[in-house]
């Protein structure tokens, strides 16, 4: 009988010790488990970030690393073979692209942004990189967002103007040109508009195959120069862009430089920015002649002294020419996301030595200046006489650009150098003491150039 219930107790002990071996045997697996799974997202976050890397990055470290024992580490030989695998493929992306492209390296593909304002010789300028076969040149398509939305000047609402423009912009570098159908009126049917600002002077909107056959009864406004176009097709101009090596758009309605800060930080974009300034005195004669009506208040002040010279326009005045002074000093400071993008040209320079300048420019853009871009500066710079119409580009400019000084009464001068002081002085504009010295053309007010405008 003693034997008989021994027999149960055993059979209980061994039950029970067999369940906790079972218990520390789960135990275990999961804590092996939690291991396993560390190791695993330690590998899978080493290969993140070693995807997150430059391709140059990437290049660099392989260089000079020393090669693993793939033995004590089987994540590191994983990583070294997928580096091998990302220098194939990129090696074999850039014979692809040597191919496309023929003979030669067409480098890296550029963004040239323009920024000036009204009557500075933007127009003139923006030709040096419209005549250039391989870019892709949009002259002023801001004008489209600034007619359909409307923004009063100073506050948030400059900001909100500030960030639209800056992200029109960003679109227009991507060669992503439906961006302009919110803001073209009336809208575009079909991707088709006749009502493209200024399209005649964007080579590449009047080239072929963008050029479609003329349609009878559509009146296009900003038509093609030198050949009859159809209605702008924004399809085929943005797979023109596409084609083109590099793209550059001019604008006269971007201020802030600061606001431009993400652009030169996406690395999809290689923007180059050339801010062009010129002497405020001679951009308000330009204007006057220019924008007449806007301006008759000035005139009548100049010439009669009669309607008073009101201060909200003399507040518009600083106001413009501190906002060009703020941005040239934040270009000029080379903060690290504008270094080596950031160049400062008065228009003076320009008119004296357009050649000269427009090889600098090419040189900081990265671009390589063509015979086309030499040809239609010389024809357009030794014209006989200013061509007729405020828009020409076609001027004698060197002796065009001080023709300022003899049209402009001096007290008009005064209260522009009053305004403006602190931008003439950052930019090398002298102050005219009386009429005489104005009207002296053998007294230079020009100072020269400064090396360090060139970034």
């Amino acid at each position: 009988m003693e034997i008989r219930r021994a027999l149960p107790q055993d059979a209980r002990e061994l039950l029970h010790c067999l369940k906790m071996r079972s218990k520390y045997a789960v135990l275990l697996v999961f804590v092996i488990g939690l291991v396993i799974i560390e190791k695993e997202n330690n590998f899978i976050s080493r290969v993140s970030d070693k995807l997150k890397q430059s391709p140059q990055a990437l290049a660099e470290t392989n260089s000079t690393e020393t090669s693993p024992a793939p033995a004590e580490n089987g994540s590191l030989a994983s990583l070294r073979e997928l580096d091998a695998a990302f220098s194939q493929l990129r090696s074999r992306l850039h014979n692809v692209t040597l191919q496309l492209a023929g003979d030669g390296d067409p480098g890296p593909r550029r963004h040239v942004l323009l920024m000036a304002t009204t009557r500075t010789g933007s127009s003139f300028v923006g030709e040096f990189f419209n005549q250039q076969g391989s870019i892709f040149y949009l002259f002023e398509p801001l004008w489209h967002v600034e007619r359909t939305v409307t923004f009063e000047p100073g506050g948030a609402n400059a900001v909100g103007s500030a960030l639209v423009y800056r992200d029109v912009l960003k679109q227009l570098f991507l060669c992503d040109l439906y961006i302009l159908e919110n803001f073209i009126s009336p809208a575009p049917e079909g991707h088709l508009t006749p009502f493209m600002f200024r399209r005649g002077s964007s080579r590449s909107l009047c080239e072929e195959p963008v050029c479609t056959p003329s349609a009878k009864k559509v009146f296009e406004k900003y038509h093609c120069k030198n050949r009859r176009c159809g209605p702008l097709n924004i399809t085929l101009a943005a797979e023109a862009c596409r084609r083109k090596q590099h793209v550059a758009l001019k604008t006269v309605r971007i201020r802030q430089l600061e606001f431009l800060q993400p652009l030169l930080e996406d690395p999809r974009l290689d923007v180059r920015i050339i801010q062009l300034v010129r002497d405020p005195r001679a951009v308000l004669a330009s204007r006057m002649v220019a924008f007449s009506g806007k301006y008759e208040t000035w005139k009548k002040w100049a010439s009669e002294g009669e309607a008073p010279l009101r201060e909200e326009e003399v507040q518009r005045l600083r106001g413009n020419c501190e906002s060009i002074r703020l941005s040239a000093e934040l270009g000029l400071r080379r903060p690290g996301w504008l270094r080596g993008r950031y160049m400062l040209v008065r228009y003076e320079d320009v008119a004296r030595a357009p050649l000269q300048k427009a090889e600098e420019m090419y040189r900081f853009a990265g671009l390589p200046l063509t015979s086309q871009v030499e040809e239609w500066i010389g024809k357009n710079t030794q014209a006989p006489r200013d061509g007729s119409g405020v828009y020409s580009t076609r001027k004698n400019s060197a002796e065009q650009f001080e023709k300022w000084r003899f049209s402009i009464p001096f007290k008009l001068a005064q209260v522009v150098q009053d305004a403006c002081a602190p931008a003439m002085r950052l930019f090398g504009y002298k102050l005219a003491s009386n009429p005489a010295v104005l009207a002296n053309r053998s007294f230079s007010l020009l100072e020269e150039a400064q090396p360090s405008w060139v970034t």
